[in-house]
C-alpha cells in the first residue's frame, strides 16, 4: 500500500469514527459514505442526498466473513452469484444485522456488496465496520461517471474528500440482485 493511500485511510477512518460521512473512489462510481453502523451518520446522508430514508443505501463489506456478520443467513446462492460475477455485484439480503436501523429498507432488507477495490477494501478493514456506499449526487439527478461531474452541492456537503483517483476508467453503477431467503432471486440492476 502507498504512503498516500495509508495516511488518506487513517485520515478517513478517523472522520468516520467521529460520525462524518466522506466521498471517496469505489470499484464502480464516486461515492458518498459513512460508517454504516452510525444512525447519525447514515442520516447526514439521506439529507446531502435529499433522499427519502425508505430508500435503502448501500453497504460495502470487504469479505465474506463480514458479510456473514451482518446478514442473519446468507443463501447459499449469494456465494455462487458472488463467485461468478464479472463485475461489481451487489446483493439485497433478507434479515440485515448490526448496522444503524435507517439504514434497513422497510421490506427488512439489506443491499451490500463485497468490495474488491484496493482503497476500499483497506479502508473497511481498518475501519472494521461496513461502509455506507451511495452514488455522489441529489436524489433524482444523473450518477456523475467522474470526479469532474460531481456536483458543488456534494463536494460542500460532505466532511471530507478523498484525494485518491478511481481506478475505474468506465465506471458504472453496480449490478444489483435481490435474494430472498426463500430461494427468489430477482435482478433489480444490470
Amino acid at each position: 500500500m502507498s504512503a498516500n493511500m495509508s495516511s488518506e485511510i487513517e485520515k478517513v477512518v478517523t472522520i468516520l469514527k467521529q460520525g462524518g460521512i466522506i466521498l471517496y473512489p469505489t470499484d464502480t462510481v464516486w461515492g458518498i459514505g459513512c460508517d454504516a453502523t452510525n444512525a447519525n451518520a447514515v442520516q447526514k446522508i439521506y439529507k446531502l442526498k435529499q433522499r427519502q430514508d425508505s430508500k435503502a443505501l448501500i453497504c460495502l463489506v470487504n469479505n465474506y466473513s463480514m458479510l456473514e456478520r451482518h446478514v442473519d443467513n446468507v443463501p447459499n446462492m449469494a456465494y455462487n452469484i458472488l463467485d461468478i460475477a464479472d463485475q461489481p455485484t451487489t446483493v439485497i439480503y433478507d434479515a440485515p444485522a448490526g448496522v444503524a436501523e435507517n439504514l434497513i429498507a422497510e421490506d427488512n432488507t439489506l443491499a451490500i456488496r463485497i468490495v474488491k477495490h484496493k482503497f476500499c477494501e483497506k479502508l473497511i478493514k481498518y475501519l472494521g465496520r461496513p461502509l455506507v456506499s451511495t452514488s455522489a449526487n441529489i436524489s433524482g439527478q444523473p450518477t456523475p461517471k467522474s470526479f469532474e461531474e460531481i456536483s458543488e452541492a456534494i463536494l460542500k456537503g460532505v466532511d471530507y474528500v478523498v484525494n485518491l483517483q478511481s481506478e475505474n476508467k468506465n465506471a458504472k453503477p453496480s449490478t444489483i440482485i435481490k435474494l430472498s431467503n426463500k430461494g427468489e432471486v430477482k435482478i433489480i440492476r444490470e
